[in-house]
């Protein structure tokens, strides 16, 4: 997730083992280790723009680097402490049982959103996405800011309870909603006759209210938007061919390194790649879209006939301020409903 909620779960986590006395070194030191493992966005190369998507939700993420990055943050801010603050009352051990409760949630929670993190490296390089909250959600970051603000100026222990329970509550009702969901998507394929392949859903942005749904049959993604609120509707999306390298690409030369970019994007997309429909050069993750029944992707990587074998592919964003506004407008009247249809 974004790195305020990040922080602010690291924050939840370390207070529920806080004292009163140290309530507010608890609070602090939990925001900003658990904000930490986001520091592997620096592993990148101008030359290789898909080196970042390897290593971003690698290592420093991983169940069995919780200990140790809950360490080096706390070597690091005992440093701190006592060198340039001059405080000497907080030993090293609370340190470090305050920085690794804060560390610690951090891969669990990006677990929770789609984008995919490597929880078992280096035993397995799957990216597990629970697909239970987007990678931005005010409902779920500010209430729980709020508590964990009130806890650390309170020096209160059972709001550092509270905040804890309402993250994992709300966590929860992502979970439940995300079942019901996929269950309405599967029910929608196969009205229409299909037998989805890989079908999943996922929470639009900001929001537990409109999913998106992407399913595979016969070689075709089908992408639908589905409201669930007190009733089900949807909002019919599109279709579009599944990548497919020899006929897409006829020209490409397998042993190229755009080739193998190819497959390293593939990798991270969980195999959710299409062409773009405006572009023949251009692939898209088809997991992400600004509104959830379009095949407009956030983000893909470019080709070009022209590049010589070692040349790596570059990569792309949508990063159109005046479409985003218009997108997030759109989307809020889905959550409203406007425009919906009743499930077939």
């Amino acid at each position: 997730m974004d790195p305020l909620s990040q922080g602010v779960v690291g924050m939840s986590a370390s207070q529920t083992l806080a004292t009163k006395k140290e309530m507010v070194a608890a609070s602090l030191l939990g925001f900003f280790s658990g904000m930490a493992a986001d520091l592997d966005i620096v592993i990148r190369s101008s030359e290789d723009p898909l080196l970042f998507l390897e290593f971003h939700r690698q290592f420093t993420h991983a169940i069995i680097f919780m200990p140790i990055g809950g360490l080096i943050c706390a070597t690091v801010f005992w440093l701190l402490i006592h060198t340039i603050f001059n405080n000497k009352t907080l030993t090293f051990g609370k340190t470090y049982l305050y920085s690794t409760a804060g560390y610690a949630p951090h891969g669990l929670l990006d677990a929770c959103t789609s984008y995919g993190t490597q929880l078992f490296w280096p035993f397995s390089t799957e990216r597990i996405a629970w697909n239970n909250v987007s990678i931005i959600d005010p409902l779920f970051t500010f209430p729980l800011l709020t508590i964990v603000l009130l806890a650390m100026t309170k020096r209160s222990q059972w709001l550092g309870y509270l905040g804890a329970v309402y993250a994992i509550s709300y966590l929860s009702l992502g979970l439940v909603q995300e079942h019901r969901t996929k269950a309405i998507a599967q029910n929608l394929a196969e009205s229409r006759g299909h037998t989805p392949i890989n079908l999943n859903v996922k929470p639009s942005f900001a929001n537990l209210i409109v999913w998106k749904s992407i399913y595979e049959y016969q070689g075709r993604y089908y992408v639908d938007a589905i409201r669930l609120f007190n009733t089900a509707s949807i909002f019919k999306g599109d279709s579009t061919p599944k990548l497919d390298i020899s006929r897409d690409l006829p020209w490409l030369d397998i042993a190229s390194q755009q080739a193998l970019d190819i497959e390293r994007f593939r990798w991270f997309s969980a195999n959710h790649l299409a062409l773009d429909p405006n572009n023949p050069h251009h692939i898209i993750d088809m997991r992400y879209s600004m509104l959830p029944n379009t095949l407009d992707g956030l983000w893909g990587i470019e080709l070009s006939p022209t590049a010589n074998l070692k040349s790596h592919v570059k990569w792309t964003a949508n990063r159109n301020v005046s479409d985003r506004t218009n997108n997030i407008k759109t989307l809020w009247s889905m959550i409203q409903g406007q425009g919906a249809a009743s499930i077939p």
